[in-house]
């Protein structure tokens, strides 16, 4: 199914361009109504140095805040207006101005969410969100590179498989991109061979469910050789040029692990493509 409802999270002014020229042509393409969310923080009250509540810089920090919010409600309803794509603005305050916490509910309701890569050097802060968006709302969301232009649609996509509940939802909410994607790849690392399924064909159900619906589908099994998962992946859409990466998000416990020194943590913090994630 089409998504016909986009949110695009927008972190700061600095980021918004980049995710709305991602955002944008998805939406054109797919006919979607394209909404715009940014989060701002509430001012904690500080006490002076007379030990009163510093009541003129909380009231500068809120009105500043309240200009960021402005400044771009008016920068991102001017470009859809130039664009002509349904549109609306949505914006939210809270203690903590977490994008993910505030962006929650309007996410639940969104076909497919999409945000900007956490900017690597700021450390493990920015993942609570990224975490936040994945668990908290049940939606895909496509994460676009902090250092690359995203130009949809996508022509090759590269689907990490491992024939998990997860990796399967992460590929059927990418199926829109999928059909429309001029080559797509099914990639196996250290394929295993089961009771019922050789590892010398593993993602063959998958590859003929996507084929199915026109798209145009291969297989490629890959040994990590010692590799890190991770810089296999990487390595291989590098080499095949693939625009868009497909791959699950697991539980909470294994997330963290996975997350902060495994495969998705590698990705996320090189991020060599757009990548689409789904719980």
């Amino acid at each position: 199914m089409n998504p016909r409802t986009i949110l695009a999270v927008l972190n700061s002014v600095e980021d918004m361009d980049r995710v709305l020229d991602c955002a944008l042509p998805l939406a054109n393409h797919f006919e979607a109504h394209l909404i715009g969310f940014h989060s701002e923080a509430l001012p904690l009250p500080q006490a002076s140095p007379m030990g009163f509540p510093d009541v003129e810089l909380v009231q500068t920090s809120a009105e500043a805040a309240r200009q960021r919010s402005q400044q771009m409600k008016q920068a991102f309803e001017e470009r859809l207006r130039r664009e002509g794509v349904s549109s609306q603005w949505h914006s939210a305050e809270g203690f903590s101005g977490a994008p993910a916490i505030s962006a929650a509910r309007a996410a639940r309701a969104a076909d497919l969410v999409i945000t900007q890569q956490a900017d690597p050097d700021l450390g493990s802060a920015p993942y609570a969100d990224i975490e936040g968006l994945l668990f908290e709302t049940g939606r895909p969301v496509l994460f676009v590179p902090y250092a690359m232009r995203v130009e949809p649609p996508f022509r090759r996509v590269l689907v990490a498989w491992n024939g998990t509940a997860e990796a399967a939802r992460a590929a059927f909410d990418a199926l829109p991109f999928i059909v429309a994607a001029e080559a797509t790849e099914i990639v196996c690392i250290d394929p295993r061979s089961t009771a019922t399924e050789d590892a010398a064909v593993s993602g063959a159900d998958l590859a003929a469910a996507l084929a199915r619906h026109g798209s145009k589908v291969t297989l490629a099994n890959q040994v990590s050789a010692g590799l890190d998962p991770g810089d296999v992946l990487e390595n291989h859409i590098a080499d095949t040029g693939a625009d868009l990466l497909v791959m699950g998000a697991y539980g909470h416990s294994w997330w963290r692990e996975f997350f902060f020194g495994g495969v998705t943590r590698k990705l996320l913090q090189s991020m060599p493509a757009a990548t689409l994630m789904s719980r």
